[in-house]
């Protein structure tokens, strides 16, 4: 098991609050040298612990008024097919497979409320293996 310290807990939450953190604001934050913040996330990256980095958009700033947390069901014969049919379709944002009440979970963005029922209808409630589908709209992200 990889050995995680406080100091690189601290570099995580910063950059994931926002990873375009200059490694300078970092290093006076945290009270460290800019090339300790370097060689630490360059061991976190090299160690898989940062996968990567992405962007973080506002939906509605797009377009996409709509945005719909679904779960879905499938049989147990057809779930992988189902998981890679869905992950082809350009509505579903994220995607990811659970235990609990469904068995695969999906971000939909959809530009109102007519686009979103035509998405489930139309496009992932015709894939062949799903049982049920089940939305739930997004009010509003607190974190």
């Amino acid at each position: 098991m990889m050995k995680i310290d406080d100091i690189d807990l601290q570099i995580i939450d910063i950059l994931r609050t926002d990873a375009r953190t200059p490694y300078t604001e970092i290093a006076r934050r945290l009270g460290i040298s800019e090339a300790t913040v370097r060689r630490r996330i360059k061991n976190l990256e090299e160690r898989g612990v940062i996968a990567g980095y992405t962007a973080v958009v506002e939906p509605a700033k797009m377009g996409f008024s709509t945005v719909a947390m679904v779960g879905i069901n499938t049989t147990p014969d057809s779930f992988l097919e189902v998981v890679q049919k869905l992950a082809e379709l350009r509505e579903v944002k994220w995607l990811a497979t659970s235990t609990g009440d469904h068995m695969i979970l999906a971000e939909v963005w959809a530009r109102d409320g007519r686009e979103l029922t035509e998405v489930l209808s139309r496009k992932v409630g015709r894939i062949e293996g799903i049982v049920h589908v089940r939305p739930a709209i997004i009010l509003e992200r607190l974190k």
